[in-house]
């Protein structure tokens, strides 16, 4: 069974910095896309951002130039930094990864979420 662990998340003021991580645990063969996706008050979940294990990046619009999705393929880890933060930033954020267990089973697998709070 693969799990995903967050951490990272906080109260950050506006205009600040924060970096989330992200490490897949278990029986992995291999990953493909790693993303971070967010859940705000009352808001449907929504995509933050991807990357692929070659690397290839995609980011909504509204963090486009603010925040940096990078991962560590080796150490089956994803991050987001966070620069520039806003109130609208303020959310649940969940890891998402598309996980090849050894077993040859793939599947699509959610962390339990790490809560950013952007407020003075």
């Amino acid at each position: 069974q693969v799990q995903l662990v967050e951490s990272g998340g906080g109260l950050v003021q506006p205009g600040g910095s924060l970096r989330l991580s992200c490490v897949a645990n278990g029986s992995i063969f291999s990953i493909n896309v790693m993303g971070w996706y967010r859940q705000g008050p009352g808001k449907t979940r929504e995509l933050v951002a991807t990357i692929t294990s070659a690397g290839n990046t995609n980011y909504a619009n509204s963090v486009k130039g603010r925040f940096t999705i990078s991962r560590d393929n080796a150490k089956n880890t994803v991050f987001l930094q966070m620069n520039s933060v806003k109130p609208e930033d303020t959310a649940d954020y969940f890891c998402n990864a598309g996980v090849v267990a050894k077993s040859g089973r793939w599947s699509t697998v959610w962390g339990q979420g790490t809560l950013v709070t952007v407020s003075s």
